[in-house]
């Protein structure tokens, strides 16, 4: 499907965070028609892409060859190359992947091997002590990777910037503006609002958290579904940042579709500490007592629940309990600083809503999905490094589904 001629269409986009506003961006300085973006909230980038660590991402862990891994290479570059052009904030301050004993050294190995298949610019690998106490003064580990060009960002900045390029080029952004209906009438697509109704030729969905409500509107398949998680940050203590000059990450356990906790120098030299993964009890759930009986009853009783919980039971009762107890959230930590204390975790900051999509079997989707639907296309699927290539992201779906003609 594809756009009519360029300058003459009317495109809408639902969804506000940084890869609706990405996407506008691109079609609106390509001429590609009269761009509208409808998002829900009152402003933007207020979910996914204004609750996360601000990671620019290197392309460590993702399956060579995987759309993943393409777009992150091409959006890193991308997102460094908008921040120099606005004046917003960069700072490479590196990740060290660290293996603390030795039976993390094989999945160490395998992250070296898909970094270098990724083409993660000046990776090193370290087996001397003595050198990752250069990189990292007060971590505990016998070996590790090191990328020091994955950098740190302010995403809500980024995407206000680019809201502003959208607007610049003649693109409106509705706030206020929740779709709560899509009808295909004679060829163009009529989208209902609480403010009003839009007519288009062409509708895009980047709608993270409600990517499947904004499918079944459009009679797409209801599989994948979105399983909210929770991930929940502490931040240390201002006069105990020193600990961790960069970032510290675990090497992931391949059996869990989670990295686990790790330590995030922010864009503002913050550090977090986490996030964990804790089913959210509501599609915005940011805590134990947002809840949505509706959101609950939906995932309990969609097929893939029980797969899903029989496989990773014991992964959800160990994050549940670290949510819970903090002295076990603390544990987790301290395995990669020896020297944190427990008041060094100063206090939970904003937790983060990961819109996890999963199949009818309880499978984790872990790459890009896009759907279409006539003259609907929705993104099922955008897990992290989504904000990482957000930009990338945009250029992939001009390019693959909304090329225009003649």
């Amino acid at each position: 499907m594809t756009l009519p001629h360029a300058g003459t269409a009317e495109i809408g986009i639902i969804g506000g965070g940084i890869v609706g506003i990405a996407l506008a961006r691109a079609l609106s300085q390509d001429g590609a028609g009269e761009v509208t973006v409808l998002e829900k909230e009152g402003r933007l980038a207020q979910h996914q892409t204004g609750n996360n660590s601000g990671v620019v991402h290197a392309g460590l862990y993702y399956k060579p060859g995987s759309l993943k891994a393409t777009l992150c290479a091409a959006g890193r570059v991308s997102i460094r190359e908008f921040c120099e052009q606005k004046g917003l904030p960069y700072r490479e301050v590196g990740k060290l992947v660290v293996a603390v004993d030795e039976t993390e050294l094989d999945a160490l190995a395998e992250i070296e091997r898909r970094s270098i298949a990724n083409g993660v610019p000046d990776l090193a690998r370290i087996d001397d002590v003595a050198r990752l106490r250069e990189i990292e003064p007060h971590v505990a580990g016998i070996a590790a990777v090191h990328s020091p060009h994955t950098a740190a960002v302010d995403y809500v900045a980024i995407t206000d910037a680019m809201a502003q390029d959208v607007r610049a080029a003649g693109g409106r952004i509705l706030l206020h503006s929740e779709v709560t209906g899509i009808r295909l009438e004679n060829g163009r697509v009529r989208v209902i609002t609480p403010l009003g109704e839009h007519a288009f030729d062409r509708v895009i969905a980047c709608a993270g958290l409600q990517s499947d409500i904004v499918a079944h509107l459009v009679g797409a398949d209801p599989s994948p579904k979105i399983l909210p998680f929770r991930g929940e940050y502490w931040e240390l203590a201002p006069e105990r940042t020193d600990l961790v000059r960069g970032m510290i990450y675990p090497v992931p356990d391949p059996r869990f579709p989670f990295l686990g906790v790790h330590f995030t120098r922010g864009v503002y030299d913050n550090v977090h500490v986490g996030p964990n993964a804790v089913p959210a009890l509501s599609r915005e759930g940011y805590t134990w007592l947002q809840i949505s009986v509706k959101d609950t009853w939906e995932s309990v009783r969609w097929p893939g629940a029980w797969p899903l919980a029989k496989q990773h039971w014991r992964m959800g009762v160990d994050e549940i309990s670290g949510s819970l107890i903090k002295p076990l959230y603390f544990q987790k930590a301290r395995r990669f600083v020896p020297e944190l204390k427990m008041s060094d975790l100063e206090h939970k900051s904003a937790a983060g809503v990961r819109a996890q999509a999963w199949g009818r079997t309880g499978e984790l989707l872990d790459d890009f999905a896009v759907d279409q639907v006539g003259p609907v296309t929705v993104l099922r699927n955008a897990p992290s490094p989504a904000a990482t290539s957000s930009i990338a992201i945009a250029r992939y779906l001009l390019d693959h589904y909304l090329t225009p003609t003649g």
